[in-house]
Parts: structure tokens; C-alpha cells; sequence
């Protein structure tokens, strides 16, 4: 017989539990109209992903329950409609505390059908690496003497799974020993580079080595530094692709079960569109999930500010994105020119504030404390830190939040300014390396946009791609006077920060010690920096966020 199963790809909000609630009906409604006997929706759907904090409030676990059982009966209208809605359970009795045994809640998903809680399941493995720390809050439902969950929609038995159990072997196997027949995985898995096809190819072993079809429910959407792709997909038993939604965007997969799935098959974008979508979302979500009614950028005619740019147009129009170049007496004309093209090609409004009288004023004030002393880095400074006064006067002013577009590269060797260049609300490349910055812009500029003017060609000027970086701050300067070339500042960068390989082993593999004791020392020295940054948008496995705590006062060099 079968089975018409929709998988919900929905864009919630951490706390909007009404909301959310809401968009769970919308979907059960769409998917209902469609013929589907079964909707699965992502991992803490109700509640948002990640909850964090909330789940130690009583009131909050209290609330997800409360707005559960409303849903429930708003559900009863769509008789022969299964619907697995993914939230926080509350453990009554338990005290709070960081154990697995003391957790005050789990992870678990409940299973509607004609306005009743057929049953539920709760998550047996709990990540705690990288971004997750899910040990703090959640008990895993193994430890709580829970069992697998099997239940039955048009003849068919459907094991439950949530996320982090399908990369595990005993949570599936313990399903099929329970009776499933059919695979049921909902998730809430951030995005980086490289994880969609990952997930692809785990979940299509797990499918093959049990003989089992796997439907995939997977979130979509920004919540503060991290992203969640979408990209549902579902997979036969000997482990092929069948179906998939679209990428980072809300969709309703309908996958058809008999007995074997098949539905739409999406492709997947090639991997710099995937970043810079990611990017895009996580920007429109910060910006709107949050109520700003725009952003304001320095425009400086670098290329990191005009990634930052067209990253903003793209996820907010360009009504909603404000550009302010601030000239300094060392600003190149080109500068200038670059930067007036980029946003007339945009449509942005753009602005020109030049700092030259107030950097005069600052130094003359300073003049008395600084007899004696030369010229330096100091006097650089001050004037990242007046354009940063500048944005956030005008944030104040308008209520736009100010986009900092410093990159990963600079976050790591502190090449970046406290109260400069770093003020802002959300750091837009802070975790893209300047040599992906590159990447992405002439990725964006083969793209040919539609201009403001209505023609069709490259966003970015040339120029700004093709200039050696530079933070024009003093005459003639460039960013290789201060630090190793990109190229190998990266790489030193992915294999240190990103792999946790230690210099003993950069050595070996042939990088100059110059430069690995240079990189690795200024990643340590500016920790203190980075802890004072805005966050920013997690694309990488591992970036300077949730996925990266060391101590700031630290002797430790390895």
C-alpha cells in the first residue's frame, strides 16, 4: 500500500512558540491537502533551534507542552493526518543540574493524530562538539529508560529518529528490532561547508546497511551565528537519493512511499552558491527575526566590504541597505570611484562622511600626551575607531544595525580594530577566509545581476577584486606588510584553528616557521579581540563562535 509522506522544511524562530505552532498547521494543512498521510517536522520545531538557556526554565518547558496539546486539537481538523512535532519534554521531579542524569529535559518528538499525542520518543545521542552542547540540557532518552517509538500510518510502521541517532548505529537498529519499516529522521544539523553532501552519504549507509527507506525532515533557516540548509531529502534502502527539496529555503517535499520513496528531486547548488545562500539567509533571518528595518555598511572600495554589500542587497533589497564610505587623507581615489560604482550598481543609498577633519582634531587633542613619540599603529586606530563611532551614530539614529566586514583571516591574527572596524551588531564574514572572500566575489560577479539601472552584469568592480588589500591607513600600505600572504595564512589557519594541528605537524607538512610561528601567535595573543566581536555566520566546521573557547589568558602554545 502507499504511503504519501510530506516532509515540512519550515523556518521557525527560537521562542516564538505561537509562530512556530502556527507554521507547523500551515504545513499540516498543505500537506493534508495534498493526499499525505504523514507530515514530519524538523527537531525542535515548536520551540526553535538551538533553545539554549530557555531549557532551564520550568516556565519554558511548561509553555512547549502547554502549546503542544493546542496544536494538537487545531490538528483534529485534518482527519487521517499524522503529524511528528519535534520539542523540549519536561522531566517532572528532576532536579536541575549539567549531568545526563540531572538534565531537566529531553529531546524528544511527539506523534499527533485526530487532536491526540498518539505517543512520543525521546534522542538517545547527544552531540556535544562543535556548535552543540546538548549533554547540558538534555537527557539522552536511553539514560531515561525510554524506549524506541514504532507507530503505524496506512499500514506502514515508522521508526522515529532524531538527528544526531542516525549517525549511530543503535538508535536505527533498535528501531528496526522494534518493528519499524520505514526510517523517520527529523534534524536541526547547521550548515558548513561540505555537510549536505555529508549528511547525503551517512544517511544513505544507514538506509543500506539495514535495508530500510529513510525520509530526512531537516530544518531551515538562521538562528543568531548558525544555518540550517533544508534540503529534506529521502532515501531508498539501498541507500540512493530519491527525493530532495530545495536548499535553504520553507518547502513541502511530498515523498511517495510504494514501497520504495520517490518524489521531486531538487538539485543541490554547487558549493560557493551554497555559501553564499547560507550567508544570505543568515542575514536576512538576524536582520529580520530581530525587527531592524535595515543595515548600514562602511563602504571602504575594499573587497571585503563589497562582499559584505552584495550579500546584504541580495538578503534584504536594496531599500533596506545603506552604504557610508568615510575618506581618510590616505583614502586612494579609487577608492572612491570603486565604491560610488558598487553602489550605484546596487541601488544602495550611499553616503560620503569624510573623517580628515575630525582625525585632525583627534590628534591635535592627543598631541600633549604624545610628545616624543613617533607615529603608529595608535594613529592608525583612530581612524577605524572614528568611522566606527560614525556607523554607530547613525545605527542609533535610524535604528539600522551596523554590518562589520572584518573576515576570518583578520578575526584570527587580529588584524582588526577594537572599536573600529569590529563595532557593529553581526559580522557577516567572520567566519569566510579572506582568500573564500575572493572566491565568493568573482563567484557573485559570474552570476551577471540585474543592476539598479536595469542592465545585467557583475555587481562588483574589477578593480576592487583585483587590488592587492589594503586598510589604507598610512601611505602605500597593504595587508602584506603586517601578514603572511593569504594564501599561506590560510592554510596555516585551517589546518591550526580549524583541525587542531600543531606546529610540530604544520612543520612537517613543509610550511615556513616563520610564518606558523607568526600565525599561531596571533591567533593566541588576540583571543581577548575576538571575545569582543560581534557574532557572525557560522560556514565552516569549526569558526571563532559557539565551536571556539579558549581561554584568553593562556600560556599554551602547541
Amino acid at each position: 500500500m502507499s504511503l504519501r509522506v510530506a516532509l515540512g522544511q519550515i523556518n521557525v524562530t527560537v521562542g516564538d512558540l505561537a509562530g512556530n505552532a502556527a507554521r507547523i498547521l500551515a504545513a499540516a494543512q498543505q500537506a493534508h491537502a495534498q493526499g499525505a498521510q504523514l507530515l514530519l517536522t524538523p527537531e525542535l520545531a515548536l520551540c526553535g533551534y538551538p533553545p539554549e538557556d530557555l531549557l532551564l526554565r520550568p516556565a519554558f518547558l511548561a509553555a512547549c507542552e502547554a502549546q503542544l496539546q493546542s496544536l494538537a486539537a487545531e490538528l483534529a481538523a485534518l482527519p487521517g493526518l499524522t503529524v511528528v512535532v519535534g520539542l523540549p519534554m519536561g522531566r517532572e521531579g528532576v532536579a536541575r543540574g549539567r549531568s545526563q542524569q540531572q538534565a531537566p529535559a529531553l529531546n524528544a518528538a511527539a506523534v499527533l493524530r485526530d487532536g491526540q499525542v498518539l505517543g512520543r520518543y525521546a534522542k538517545r545521542e547527544l552531540p556535544n562538539y562543535q556548535v552543540f552542547d546538548e549533554r547540558r540540557y538534555f537527557c539522552s532518552g536511553r539514560e531515561a529508560g525510554l524506549a524506541p517509538f514504532v507507530f503505524e500510518v496506512s499500514g506502514r510502521r515508522i521508526g522515529l529518529l532524531i538527528c544526531e541517532d542516525a549517525w549511530f548505529d543503535e538508535p536505527a537498529e533498535a528501531a528496526k528490532a522494534a518493528g519499524a519499516e520505514v526510517l523517520a529522521v527529523i534534524n536541526a544539523s547547521p550548515f558548513h561547508m561540505g555537510k549536505t553532501a555529508e549528511r547525503e552519504a551517512r544517511m544513505g549507509d544507514t538506509a543500506r546497511r539495514l535495508g530500510l527507506p529513510l525520509l530526512y525532515a531537516h530544518l531551515c533557516g538562521g538562528q543568531d551565528e548558525v544555518v540550517f540548509d533544508g534540503a529534506s531529502f529521502a532515501v531508498d534502502a539501498t541507500g540512493q537519493v530519491q527525493a530532495r527539496a530545495p536548499f535553504a529555503e520553507e518547502a513541502l517535499l511530498l515523498v511517495d512511499l510504494d514501497p520504495q520513496p520517490h518524489g521531486a528531486l531538487a538539485a543541490l547548488p554547487e558549493p560557493l552558491a551554497q555559501v553564499w545562500q547560507a550567508l544570505v539567509t543568515g542575514v536576512r533571518d538576524y536582520i529580520g527575526k530581530n525587527g531592524f528595518p535595515g543595515v548600514v555598511i562602511g563602504l571602504s572600495g575594499g573587497i571585503d566590504s563589497a562582499l559584505v554589500l552584495a550579500i546584504a542587497v541580495d538578503a534584504l533589497g536594496a531599500e533596506r541597505v545603506r552604504a557610508v564610505m568615510m575618506p581618510s587623507p590616505y583614502t586612494a581615489d579609487i577608492s572612491w570611484i570603486d565604491a560610488r560604482e558598487m553602489a550605484e550598481r546596487l541601488g544602495v543609498r550611499y553616503d560620503e562622511i569624510a573623517i580628515a577633519p575630525l582625525f585632525e582634531q583627534f590628534n591635535t587633542a592627543l598631541q600633549p600626551q604624545f610628545v616624543g613619540r613617533t607615529a603608529d599603529t595608535t594613529e592608525e586606530n583612530l581612524q577605524a575607531r572614528i568611522r566606527g563611532t560614525l556607523l554607530m551614530a547613525l545605527s542609533n539614529k535610524f535604528g539600522s544595525l551596523v554590518l562589520t566586514t572584518g573576515n576570518k583571516s583578520e578575526m584570527a591574527t587580529g588584524y582588526c580594530t577594537l572599536y573600529g572596524d569590529m563595532a557593529g551588531g553581526f559580522a557577516v564574514i567572520k567566519d569566510v577566509a579572506k582568500t573564500l572572500v575572493f572566491e565568493l566575489a568573482r563567484w557573485k560577479n559570474r552570476q551577471l545581476s540585474r543592476r539598479a539601472d536595469g542592465s545585467i552584469g557583475p555587481v562588483i568592480p574589477e578593480r576592487i577584486i583585483e587590488r592587492p588589500p589594503s586598510a589604507e591607513l598610512r601611505p602605500d600600505q597593504k595587508d602584506e606588510d603586517s601578514l603572511p600572504p593569504y594564501a599561506v595564512l590560510d592554510a596555516i589557519l585551517a589546518r591550526y584553528m580549524e583541525e587542531d594541528a600543531s606546529v610540530e605537524q604544520l612543520l612537517a607538512e613543509g610550511f615556513d616557521a616563520a610564518a606558523v610561528e607568526r600565525v599561531t601567535r596571533l591567533i593566541k595573543l588576540n583571543e581577548y579581540k575576538r571575545r569582543q566581536a560581534p557574532i557572525g555566520i557560522r560556514i565552516t566546521h569549526r569558526s571563532f563562535g559557539r565551536d571556539w573557547r579558549y581561554p584568553i589568558t593562556n600560556r599554551f602554545r602547541a
